[in-house]
């Protein structure tokens, strides 16, 4: 994870706990003896895209520095049911205490990694990208956007500051697309592309006429997208086209085949569901 900045990491991590433990983990503290030693392993419950790993040692590490964790695959691996993916050995309570933050994040960052790269392949040969959007856990994002590169996936805009797209709603308050466009073009200058939102062949035109460099087409079919691309295309054949809503792994072809060459999918990071690994403990 080198491109993960380790201080945000660890700051995010001992947010987590502090959720979880709060004043601490009555259980363990009642049931445990001190310096009980203990070993937990990490089992995979179905064929999955491992992601996480880094970031579940992170969490032993920061209730004991001396704690390591062992992977037996790296991250962005696929293994099947059954598989023992990482193992621990340390004082019984700081694996009880790290169990579950640890694999909320690795069930969280598996799932991600897992269905970016169901719909990676579903592409595969098309020439388009399979990329995430905005619509990430709160406090999760760059965790998720890693497990989305470990799965196959391109990363789009981290937040509002790392681009532009001019969306419906900005054009209603600017005061029309092209005018948008416009505004944009003039405060921002060139070193930003602009992207903009449109749904039919009127603001399609508009928008490439303006000196847009992307189009976004939002919870259109395949079939009305492929007349508008042959349109982007004829008028400005570099043009960006870009898809998104209600995209699934059964059209995302469809998506391809008519002219998109970026699919925006916020399915890779929201309404997932957590994939299944179990933390199995045992005295040493």
């Amino acid at each position: 994870m080198n491109w993960f900045d380790e201080g945000a990491l660890y700051s995010q991590i001992s947010a987590f706990l502090r959720e979880d433990l709060g004043r601490g983990d009555l259980t363990s503290q009642a049931i445990v003896a001190r310096n009980t030693r203990a070993r937990g392993r990490f089992i995979a419950g179905e064929k999955m895209i491992v992601a996480g790993l880094e970031a579940a040692e992170e969490v032993f590490l920061t209730l004991d520095p001396q704690q390591q964790l062992e992977a037996f695959v790296s991250d962005g691996e696929e293994v099947d049911a059954g598989k023992v993916i990482a193992r621990t050995v340390g004082f019984a309570d700081v694996l009880l205490a790290g169990e579950r933050v640890a694999l909320n994040l690795i069930q969280r960052l598996s799932a991600v990694a897992t269905i970016t790269s169901q719909f990676v392949r579903a592409v595969q040969g098309t020439g388009a990208q399979i990329v995430d959007t905005r619509e990430t856990t709160p406090g999760m994002r760059l965790l998720e956007r890693y497990a989305v590169v470990l799965g196959g996936g391109r990363n789009g805009r981290f937040g509002l500051d790392d681009g532009v797209v001019i969306t419906s709603n900005h054009v209603v308050i600017a005061g029309g697309l092209s005018t948008a466009v416009k505004n944009a073009k003039e405060k921002l200058g060139y070193l930003h592309k602009i992207g903009v939102q449109v749904s039919n062949e009127t603001e399609l035109r508009e928008a490439i006429t303006s000196g847009a460099d992307a189009v976004l087409f939002r919870n259109l079919s395949p079939e009305e997208v492929a007349p508008l691309t042959a349109v982007a295309q004829q008028l400005s054949p570099l043009l960006s086209v870009e898809c998104s809503g209600n995209i699934t792994l059964d059209n995302v072809r469809a998506y391809t085949e008519a002219g998109a060459n970026l699919i925006r999918i916020s399915a890779l990071t929201d309404s997932l569901r957590a994939l299944d690994v179990t933390f199995q403990v045992q005295p040493v």
